[in-house]
């Protein structure tokens, strides 16, 4: 196929639109999949001094399998340092990256400097912020599974929401993993018959031991898959600067990856 017939053929997908796309595609084990609608899912906070509303850019269900439980943490958007509600000079001088994830009764809330700092991670309990939240959660009224390249390729082409779903598992500690996040960048090579999802950040839990909080047990991450069965995933963490063999200092950046044995499914989530 010569690339104008190709490009005629995606800009025709893009303009019909996707439902006879997603026709045939269903969840591998035959049940119906739920996924969040990342573009209209919040967690509304109460306080009178600073209603906040922070967008949910990610969750991660945790399991605990020996004791049978479930956590369902979620990872909300980052904002800049700010004097909320000042006349003026709204943003702090030594700025930084704000992120809160929620888990259950405790909100991990993350601050990202310019260099590594004590103060990155910090462990709050909800109430002692902005008071118990209300989780403005809607879901994607049509799931489906994408299963093959043809219908990931052609699903791309158009304005639907792509998401996925990773699991992961500790067989040692009984925990496991089910992360969730809005697909933000998909590769697709036509010519090669592949594609490739790069998303972050998403909520990575470490499952080699229990914490308590459990949330505590959350790093950002990246997450990269060109497969059903594996994962790579780079960790923010706290990473050398080096110049002239010397570390000159320390900064919180997404280094070191790794893979990991994985559960993945490609969505598309549609609101009709």
């Amino acid at each position: 196929m010569n690339p104008s017939r190709r490009n005629f053929l995606a800009a025709g997908i893009a303009a019909a639109g996707t439902t006879h796309l997603l026709d045939g595609a269903v969840a591998a084990d035959g049940k119906a999949i739920e996924c969040l609608d990342y573009g209209r899912s919040f967690i509304c906070n109460p306080a009178s001094h600073n209603r906040v509303r922070f967008w949910v850019e990610s969750r991660t269900i945790l399991f605990d399998d020996k004791a049978g439980t479930k956590l369902v943490i979620y990872q909300c958007g980052s904002c800049k340092s700010e004097r909320t509600f000042a006349k003026d000079n709204l943003l702090q001088d030594d700025n930084y990256d704000f992120m809160p994830i929620y888990g259950g009764e405790d909100v991990l809330v993350l601050r990202r400097h310019v260099d590594a700092r004590e103060r990155y991670r910090t462990i709050y309990k909800v109430e002692d912020l902005w008071g118990t939240p209300t989780m403005r959660l809607h879901y994607g009224k049509k799931v489906s599974e994408l299963n093959t390249f043809e219908q990931i390729r052609d699903v791309t082409a158009t304005d639907t929401p792509l998401a996925a779903q990773t699991e992961i598992t500790h067989e040692d500690t009984g925990l496991r993993c089910m992360m969730e996040y809005p697909i933000k960048t998909m590769n697709v090579s036509i010519d090669l018959g592949i594609w490739q999802v790069d998303t972050g950040p998403i909520a990575f839990p470490d499952l080699s031991k229990r914490f308590d909080p459990p949330v505590d047990s959350v790093q950002l991450a990246f997450a990269v898959f060109n497969a059903p069965h594996f994962c790579d995933f780079v960790l923010e963490q706290p990473t050398p600067i080096v110049r002239e063999d010397q570390e000159v200092c320390q900064v919180n950046h997404y280094s070191n990856p790794f893979s990991l044995p994985a559960k993945n499914r490609v969505l598309a989530v549609s609101d009709c």
